[in-house]
């Protein structure tokens, strides 16, 4: 497993995190421990939660569960030090209502911690902005005119990263990102931090995979030279890119199709076109389309690190197996034909 450091920072993380917003609703705790072991085995070091999870209904009655689910793992088997440990504070909703401030950003860590059972978050990030985000889908009709001001978004950027420095002085947070954040929303954190002598955000955890690029554009310029890594989250599509739907004509009993009918918006008109074209570009060069999905992000033109998820430790050697596959130039290009002909297909 090769090991990478998240932008300008020094943590030291394997190139590929284990996601974990599953355990808890599709998952139970000890098949979250099971995924954790067998990432360990292979050389995995870096894991994914939040305040919110799980998913797959997200339910405010829930939510922690599985920082919960962590926290026991390392009461079970020791060895925290050993993992570099990512979560995140919600935006404005009913997991947070308030939303990201300074006034209630060391509340919601505490939590975390205390659920995660240790004394520090390796990463915090927040986990969508609070005056909104174009991910989700949200894209199709987003406005930024109804956003607050200027002046209102810098005001609380200003206190929150006044109290981000203090946490992370305090040792309770070793580095921060963001996530669902946009070009001109991750500026405005590193050009305040800058102005300030404030913690940057050395990440960013957005939505990424063959079939959504919405990154590749202003957000990788601004990644390669900002020094900030992406961490990639659906780089499967949702199970979209492992070929278990079949096309749209199977649906498993358990699977995300199954419980929420439409993966979040990503079911359309053009998905299943471009899901069929995908699976069967992996099949005609004999790699398994989980594999190809998960490498494919590790090629890219900027610092980019994967994070995956699965119901069970079957599902994830596939993923895993990204670590030791090289994808063909040939197969590359046949990638990036597939994109323009089915470019953005949710």
């Amino acid at each position: 497993m090769k090991m990478r450091k998240i932008g300008r920072s020094d943590l030291l993380v394997s190139e590929i995190c284990l996601g974990s917003m599953t355990w808890g609703s599709q998952n139970t705790e000890a098949e979250g421990h099971a995924q954790i072991d067998r990432a360990k085995e292979v050389g995995v070091n870096f894991i994914d939660t939040a305040e919110m999870y799980p998913v797959n209904p997200v339910r405010k009655e829930t939510a922690g569960d599985t920082e919960e689910i962590i926290g026991q793992y390392f009461a079970a088997r020791g060895g925290r030090e050993d993992w570099v440990i990512a979560s995140k504070i919600a935006g404005p909703g009913n997991i947070n209502e308030e939303g990201i401030l300074a006034s209630n950003l060391e509340a919601r860590l505490d939590a975390s911690l205390k659920r995660l059972k240790t004394d520090y978050v390796d990463l915090f990030q927040f986990h969508w902005p609070n005056r909104g985000s174009y991910a989700f889908r949200q894209n199709w009709h987003f406005n930024p005119a109804k956003q607050p001001s200027k002046a209102e978004i810098e005001d609380n950027m200003r206190g929150v990263l006044d109290e981000m420095a203090r946490l992370q002085k305090a040792g309770k947070v070793r580095e921060f990102g963001t996530s669902n954040e946009s070009a001109w929303g991750m500026a405005m954190w590193l050009k305040l931090a800058d102005e300030m002598g404030a913690p940057r955000m050395q990440s960013i955890q957005n939505e990424y995979s063959m079939m959504c690029r919405l990154y590749d554009t202003d957000l990788a310029e601004l990644a390669v030279h900002e020094d900030v890594t992406l961490l990639a989250y659906s780089p499967l599509a949702a199970g979209l890119l492992t070929g278990k739907y079949e096309g749209g004509t199977v649906v498993p009993k358990g699977s995300r199709l199954d419980l929420n009918g439409d993966l979040g918006g990503r079911v359309a008109e053009r998905t299943w076109p471009a899901e069929r074209a995908y699976v069967a570009l992996a099949a005609q060069n004999g790699v398994d389309p989980t594999t190809m999905a998960v490498a494919w992000t590790l090629t890219r033109p900027f610092d980019c690190m994967p994070i995956i998820g699965a119901t069970s430790v079957d599902q994830l050697e596939k993923s895993l197996d990204a670590r030791d596959v090289t994808l063909s130039e040939d197969l590359l290009k046949e990638i990036e034909k597939l994109h323009k002909l089915h470019a953005m297909p949710f």
